[in-house]
């Protein structure tokens, strides 16, 4: 008897694993990212001018302005002699590592996965 139970188990288990082999998985969902932005960079940026300012600049049409020139933010000495305007290149950069790409600034942020740099970039894309 107890063989044939162990024999009916062995063949559940079977079947079981021949079915999740079978079903596929659901799709991923990409990065939210509003809901990245919230959570990783919020708490130092807004994505509103009319907001008060916050350690770090605010970030609203960030795409296509010159790095370092918002009135009214005190930039680091470094950031504040940028000569270049925010592209997704320099952003993806940036959020990489940004004393990478510009020596000496106070931002200690960093981001190594790839798919959350390029949600956060697409929403600040969206702010424009």
């Amino acid at each position: 008897m107890r063989a044939i139970v162990l024999g009916l188990c062995t063949a559940m288990v079977l079947v079981v694993r021949v079915a999740d082999a079978q079903m596929p998985l659901p799709a991923a969902k990409p990065p939210d990212g509003a809901a990245l932005f919230k959570q990783q960079c919020a708490v130092c940026h807004t994505t509103n001018s009319s907001e008060p300012m916050r350690q770090g600049p605010p970030l609203v049409q960030i795409v296509g302005r010159s790095a370092g020139k918002v009135e009214g933010f005190r930039y680091s000495e470094s950031l504040a002699k940028a000569d270049f305007a925010w592209d997704e290149t320099k952003l993806d950069a940036w959020l990489t590592n940004p004393q990478a790409v510009i020596p000496g600034v106070t931002m200690i942020y960093r981001q190594a996965r790839p798919e959350t740099r390029a949600a956060i970039i697409a929403y600040l894309k969206e702010q424009n």
